[in-house]
C-alpha cells in the first residue's frame, strides 16, 4: 500500500500483489507521479516480450529471476542488483529464463 505525505512517497513491498498469469505477462502499476511512473512487470519461465520501445527513458531492474534484454545491438543479462537504462524509444526485447519480476522506471 502506497503512502503519500507531501514531498515524499513509500512503498513497503513492491512485488506484494503481483502474479504470474502463464503465457501473459501480468504488470502492476506501483507508482505513478508528474515525471515517473513505475511498474512491475512479471513474466513466467520461458515467456519473451517481442521487440518494442517506451517513449520515455527507461530504467529496468531485475527484482527476481533472470531475464535477457536485447537492446541496440547488445544483450544485456537481468539478474537482481542489475540496472539497464535505455534512452526513449530504443527497440528492445525481454527473454524469461525463470520466472521472474521486473520493475520498469519509466522517466520523462
Amino acid at each position: 500500500m502506497e503512502t503519500s505525505v507531501g514531498p515524499t512517497t513509500f512503498i513497503p513491498d513492491i512485488i506484494d500483489g503481483t502474479v504470474v498469469e502463464p503465457g501473459r505477462i501480468h504488470h502492476t502499476k506501483v507508482l505513478s507521479s508528474p515525471g515517473v511512473r513505475v511498474v512491475v512487470l512479471t513474466f513466467e519461465a520461458g515467456h519473451i516480450l517481442q521487440e518494442h520501445n517506451a517513449p520515455k527513458v527507461l530504467l529496468m531492474q531485475a527484482l527476481a529471476g533472470r531475464l535477457l534484454v536485447s537492446a541496440n545491438g547488445a544483450v544485456h543479462e537481468l539478474t537482481p542488483g542489475a540496472l539497464l537504462r535505455l534512452d526513449a524509444n530504443v527497440p528492445h526485447s525481454v527473454e524469461a529464463f525463470e520466472e521472474s519480476r521486473l520493475m520498469l522506471t519509466l522517466i520523462g
